[in-house]
């Protein structure tokens, strides 16, 4: 519980997870979690099985972009640290979208007027935060600049959220 703790002040901008070190049963159990909450994210927004698919895809392409920086950089070493750290803060985000899930399916079974302004709001709050979030993780992890780890965090939300979306509009 305190290692959780410790990767979730990650969320906050607190903690570097170069002085993380997570053991293996972790780092499954966040991509247990990360499966798991994307599918039923996206099971609400779309079909089930679509959902599931594209959350798979998203899990490749996230190894795969985490796995190609640190090649790139001759930096593999932080393989396990980096994608921890990601991981689990992209599952806390995760949590914050379900909840906005449901919230929105409150609004809309009481027919609230502003709800397609909140969730929306909700929406672009998040995708910040996420973006932000992962800046800062690749910057104390890394050691890159602000305006670099912004864009490599732009770039990482890009390839893992929006290739398997176009995948899945083919």
């Amino acid at each position: 519980m305190k290692l959780l703790i410790k990767y979730l002040s990650l969320c906050w901008f607190k903690n570097n997870p170069a002085d993380l070190d997570p053991p293996k049963p972790f780092m499954w159990k966040t991509v247990a979690f990360y499966l798991i909450s994307g599918i039923i994210v996206e099971g609400l927004i779309a079909d089930p099985a679509d959902g599931s698919l594209e959350v798979s895809l998203r899990t490749i392409m996230a190894f795969t972009s985490i796995a190609t920086l640190l090649l790139i950089i001759k930096r593999w070493q932080h393989f396990n640290q980096l994608f921890t750290a990601i991981f689990v803060c992209e599952n806390f985000i995760m949590t914050l979208a379900i909840a906005a899930e449901a919230l929105d399916f409150f609004m809309v079974m009481n027919q609230q007027e502003s709800r397609e302004l909140i969730s929306i709001s909700l929406a672009v709050l998040l995708v910040i935060w996420y973006i932000a979030i992962v800046s800062y993780i690749l910057r104390q992890l890394l050691a890159y600049k602000m305006g670099a780890s912004v864009v490599m965090a732009f770039s990482y939300f890009v390839l893992t959220y929006g290739l398997p979306m176009l995948f899945m509009d083919i």
